[in-house]
């Protein structure tokens, strides 16, 4: 037959036994349904589209081809009505310069369970591929605007619910506190849910969606509060103790949270030497308390100028 587009909703069968429907998007283009004569199922999304109208739940395709880096929110659409599950070969199409080839693809995609292939390759559905699952606690470690918050979601952008644990809290009257948070919520997905709170021991022990932790300095920050951490006295005289305990009871939380947590915390034992004996109190609780958080993780990475380096995993 003659190349034709196939109405949104509607399916054609061909000779061969396939059946093409025709999926409604978000954005101009048609995405495909196609069903072989064996039953496996396949789903095709054109570049910069997320399907419309998804009904759920639906039955899992066994593989998917879509723009993973550009629309990662399509992915976690299909994901939410179970159009793509455990199984399914998610197949990142329509890559550009966005994200340098090699290594660095390698993982942004393992990220989001997809891979990508060769121009030309031909692919079998229904045949097993090895995708990395996303690690179950991530740690991410940066200087300031190294780009730490922005790798950590990322690596939840294409799940569907997402709970954003914010330690900073509000600070009345601090425009610039302001300008760095509305900055952070226009960034992250509408489906996220967003809570402010330093009390991570609960979240972490009660299931529930995956956990975004940032960040851990701010937590920091609150604990030393609590325990009179910036006076001398009430540091020698069981601060230091009362902190310790803290940090055991999270990173204990940590080792034992059925969810997926990716937090985030600053990396400043590199720089200058605070001038206070308070200050290098602080940069020295947190180094041991980065330390502690990512002896609990199965990957770590360090962010430097916006390039993640993977330090474990």
């Amino acid at each position: 037959p003659q190349p034709g587009r196939v109405p949104d909703g509607r399916e054609l069968a061909l000779l061969t036994g396939h059946r093409v429907r025709a999926m409604a998007l978000d954005a101009p283009g048609t995405g495909y349904a196609v069903t072989g004569p064996d039953g496996q199922r396949l789903l095709y999304l054109p570049p910069g589209t997320a399907p419309a109208g998804l009904e759920e739940p639906a039955e899992p395709y066994a593989m998917v081809l879509l723009d993973v880096v550009g629309r990662p929110d399509a992915l976690a659409r299909l994901r939410a009505v179970g159009a793509v599950g455990p199984t399914t070969d998610v197949v990142a199409v329509h890559l550009d310069h966005d994200v340098p080839p090699g290594a660095e693809e390698r993982r942004r995609l393992a990220a989001a369970g997809a891979r990508a292939v060769p121009d030309g390759t031909t692919l079998e559905v229904g045949a097993y591929e090895h995708v990395p699952d996303l690690p179950r606690r991530t740690l991410v470690l940066g200087g300031a605007r190294s780009g730490k918050s922005v790798e950590a979601e990322r690596r939840l952008e294409s799940l569907p619910e997402v709970l954003y644990v914010a330690t900073g809290g509000s600070r009345n009257g601090d425009t610039e506190w302001s300008a760095r948070v509305s900055a952070h919520q226009e960034r992250r997905p509408g489906s996220w849910r967003t809570v402010e709170t330093c009390d991570l021991v609960p979240l972490l022990g009660a299931d529930g969606p995956p956990l975004l932790v940032d960040c851990l300095s701010l937590w920091l920050t609150d604990a030393m509060d609590s325990v009179g951490a910036w006076d001398d006295a009430e540091w020698a005289g069981g601060g230091e103790r009362a902190l310790k305990e803290r940090v055991r009871e999270l990173t204990d939380a940590v080792r034992a949270t059925r969810r997926t947590v990716v937090a985030v915390s600053n990396e400043v034992g590199s720089g200058i030497v605070p001038a206070t004996a308070s200050g290098r109190r602080y940069r020295d609780e947190l180094g041991r308390l980065n330390a502690a958080f990512a002896q609990e993780c199965e990957q770590v990475l360090l962010v430097v100028a916006g390039q993640a380096l993977v330090l474990r995993g």
